[in-house]
């Protein structure tokens, strides 16, 4: 069974990371090898890339996407962590309740809150702007789920000792409690700020220039090119996912950590 299972395993593995490769392999083509369907590259070519750079400019896409998936992702974490503490720790009239009925905004379409989101942004003057983009997304229910596991495993001899201390819930949190919880706080950190920079929908909504993030930029390339030039785009898409291979594969000890302890697998 052992042998069987890691067979499964290694053929899900091939059939997920085939695309990615797939795309770099498109991507190192010549212009007039793109539609082969050699499964190695050759001759390679830049060409591809040379041309994504010339069209688009990426230095400036990438910077705004990864300030608006910083953001996004910094004020998601500070929030879930205030709201899973108070969740786990006080006690209060309609604990329960409150937290289902926040739970319970997970669930809700994006499609039924776009509209009241837009038109509150219309109203702020923030339309067609970065900060736009982040307002709205700074809190995730997501979040508090997972961190509320985290902090319920919590020794609460700790808790009680910070009390006897004298130390205040604010001090109590950000002094004994997250200092311990690093691990799931970063894996966190990553699953949001990854969400956030595959964000397109709503930033197509509020951003009416489509060279501000980089998903309408190659969007906007892909609708400005009178054909399909696979190869630039399968560069331009290559070079968008480099940060966050890189992201993952420096922190991915910290990803499978906080799955595993939060009781996901």
């Amino acid at each position: 069974m052992t042998v069987v299972g890691h067979l499964t395993l290694a053929l899900l593995g091939v059939a997920c990371i085939f695309p990615i490769y797939w795309m770099y392999a498109t991507s190192l083509r010549r212009p007039d090898d793109v539609y082969k369907s050699s499964v190695l590259p050759w001759p390679l070519s830049v060409g591809s890339y040379s041309t994504a750079l010339d069209e688009l400019n990426l230095a400036r896409l990438l910077l705004n996407t990864t300030w608006v998936a910083l953001l996004t992702a910094i004020g998601q974490l500070l929030t879930s962590v205030l709201a899973a503490y108070a969740f786990a720790v006080w006690n209060f009239r309609g604990k329960k309740l409150l937290y289902l009925a926040f739970v319970g905004t997970w669930l809700v379409p994006f499609q039924v809150t776009m509209l009241p989101n837009y038109v509150l942004l219309h109203d702020l003057g923030l339309l067609n702007s970065l900060s736009g983009v982040i307002v709205p997304n700074l809190v995730s229910a997501l979040g508090v789920l997972m961190l509320r596991q985290h902090f319920d495993s919590f020794p609460k001899e700790l808790l009680e000792a910070a009390r006897m201390d004298g130390r205040s819930s604010w001090s109590t949190l950000w002094s004994v409690v997250v200092p311990n919880l690093r691990a799931p706080l970063a894996a966190l950190s990553i699953l949001l700020f990854v969400n956030a920079w595959n964000e397109y929908f709503w930033p197509a909504m509020v951003l009416q220039r489509g060279n501000l993030v980089l998903q309408l930029g190659i969007s906007s390339f892909i609708h400005s090119t009178e054909t399909e030039e696979w190869g630039p785009l399968t560069a331009a898409a290559g070079l968008a996912t480099l940060p966050i291979f890189a992201l993952y594969l420096a922190l991915q000890r910290h990803v499978i950590n906080g799955f595993v302890r939060s009781g996901l697998r």
